[in-house]
């Protein structure tokens, strides 16, 4: 067995470079055509703090931000897929 460690800034940072720069131009877009007033993307920023957090268990706290908490099935659902987001209705 390697005594080497394997690098995880090497294996990782420009992945996590090309995210961080795709959620900042996705967000410039918002700011251009004036949908700053969209629940999700208010829920996106409220998760973005979490990125400088030095506490472990940042995706898992990201990831609650942006889920639906609700525990009651819904009656009918008008759609197949999920939103990314809760709804502010719940």
């Amino acid at each position: 067995m390697s005594d080497k460690k394997t690098n995880l800034v090497d294996l990782g940072f420009m992945d996590a470079r090309i995210k961080l720069i795709d959620i900042a131009a996705f967000l410039d877009r918002i700011d251009r055509h004036d949908q700053t007033d969209d629940y999700r993307v208010s829920a996106l920023k409220e998760a973005l703090p979490e990125l400088l957090s030095t506490e472990r268990g940042r995706a898992a706290r990201v990831l609650n931000l942006l889920s639906d908490q609700s525990t009651d099935p819904v009656s009918e659902s008008k759609i197949q897929g999920a939103f990314g987001a809760p709804s502010p209705e719940q």
